[in-house]
């Protein structure tokens, strides 16, 4: 898959472990994947962001695991119970991937595209206010 990459986050992800190199690139693919306008960029200073019409996803390397925090406002299904938490949160939740799990990559994607589509419809806070069910 080709797409635009920024070097910062090709930075942020070089530096870590291996196992949490292979489980981010994992993601900047399937992020990509989409949709083939989604872009990368850097907040926080250091996190890799990718959005798309307002945040899809951020990726945190820590001491033991992954985190990949989706953006939803937690209106995107999840019938896989991938998210592993945040469930409370207003914002965003996430799924943690410790080494030698495998990254739930089917799931992960489908939310992704949701993500993208209910950005392109104004963003999970617009759907949330309308009353909208996510599309």
């Amino acid at each position: 898959m080709s797409y635009l990459k920024d070097p910062r986050v090709d930075s942020y992800i070089d530096a870590l472990p291996g196992w949490q190199r292979e489980i981010c690139r994992q993601v900047r693919d399937l992020v990509h994947a989409a949709d083939p306008e989604v872009e990368e960029t850097i907040k926080r200073s250091v996190q890799p962001y990718f959005v798309l019409k307002g945040n899809i996803c951020a990726l945190m390397g820590t001491k033991d695991h992954v985190n990949v925090f989706l953006y939803d406002g937690a209106i995107v299904p999840d019938p896989e119970h991938i998210i592993t938490g945040g469930h409370e949160n207003k914002t965003a939740r996430c799924v943690a991937v410790h080494e030698g799990e495998t990254l739930p990559a089917e799931p992960l994607a489908a939310m992704f595209s949701q993500i993208v589509a209910n950005n392109r419809a104004g963003g999970w806070r617009k759907l949330k206010a309308e009353g909208t069910r996510p599309i």
